[in-house]
């Protein structure tokens, strides 16, 4: 696995486009959110569509066409520095393909932020644009707008990447060890359902895989896991960082099925990691090469998120 192409970092006065490729957002926290973005002396630019609702799927931000649209005028803006997302949901994949991949390569690298169902645009920047990303707190998300650690985390990413190099959750180690790769995932789920869609990615093989997941049943992780597994999807995968399980189990239940299903993997596996569906989540980039401490609980980056 091969390192991405990493975009340029902000600068004050930078002007920011924030989306919503997958469920409805809430005007009250995305105004709230645009406040913490000015507060860092952006320029934040709504697309025209982040607060429709579709008519009839109430889950979803609009239209698909609608969605795609905002995404794709967003990142082929000249005047954009960076797509924020505003919120996760459910939705990318149905918007993904309508996307016109070769005009969004032509308008060439800029940041791009988001997590959870965001998964399958992270998965997609890397594989069709070969983008580095930012795996980190949203526009309009409750655990951005409300948490200064988060907030904290992700403008030094935007602004000072090179302060944020060396990555301390607090960590520790399921499986000891350290491994070196290039950083790609996001949501569990969200990886199993991309398998076998056009192109996916074939494998985690040189990468260290960074999961988690929200409001899932202990045997559906179970699942997830062994598709993967199954798939051949995790063979030669360096190491394995693990976030948040908000909303699922009691992580006395999940953490033994995490062990069970990662451990034979013979890499070192950190786990409570402290990106994700939580509180004061931290911004971990895609498509970086760093080194994996599982047992400080630490992931350096060779080199700064963002040029």
């Amino acid at each position: 696995m091969t390192e991405l192409t990493r975009p340029e970092r902000l600068a004050p006065g930078a002007r920011v486009a924030v989306v919503a490729p997958s469920g409805p957002v809430p005007e009250e926290r995305l105004q709230a959110g645009l406040d913490v973005l000015r507060g860092w002396d952006l320029d934040p630019v709504v697309a025209p569509h982040v607060l429709d609702r579709h008519g009839e799927f109430g889950y979803l931000a609009g239209r698909d066409a609608d969605r795609a649209a905002d995404l794709q005028n967003a990142w082929c803006d000249p005047s954009v520095d960076a797509v924020l997302c505003a919120r996760g949901g459910y939705g990318a994949q149905r918007m993904i393909d309508l996307l016109d991949w070769d005009a969004m390569r032509a308008a060439g690298p800029k940041v791009f932020v988001g997590f959870s169902d965001i998964t399958v645009l992270h998965e997609a920047f890397a594989g069709r644009l070969g983008l580095a990303t930012l795996h980190g707190p949203m526009a309009a998300g409750v655990d951005f707008i409300k948490n200064a650690s988060a907030q904290q985390h992700l403008r030094a990413t935007l602004f000072a990447p090179e302060t944020v190099r060396a990555i301390a959750s607090g960590g520790r180690a399921l499986v000891p060890g350290r491994a070196r790769g290039v950083t790609l995932g996001g949501c569990l789920s969200l990886l199993a359902a991309e398998l076998g869609t056009p192109h996916a990615r074939p494998s985690a093989a040189g990468g260290l895989l960074c999961l988690e997941d929200v409001g899932e049943e202990t045997y559906r992780l179970d699942r997830y896991l062994t598709q993967l597994l199954r798939a051949g999807w995790l063979e030669e995968v360096r190491g394995v960082l693990l976030g948040s399980w908000e909303r699922c189990p009691d992580y006395a239940e999940v953490r033994p099925l995490l062990a069970d299903r990662l451990g034979a993997l013979g890499v070192p596996v950190v786990e409570e990691f402290g990106f994700g569906h939580c509180a004061g989540a931290l911004t971990i980039p895609f498509g970086v090469t760093a080194e994996l401490d599982a047992d400080a609980g630490t992931l350096t980056l060779d080199e700064p998120a963002l040029r």
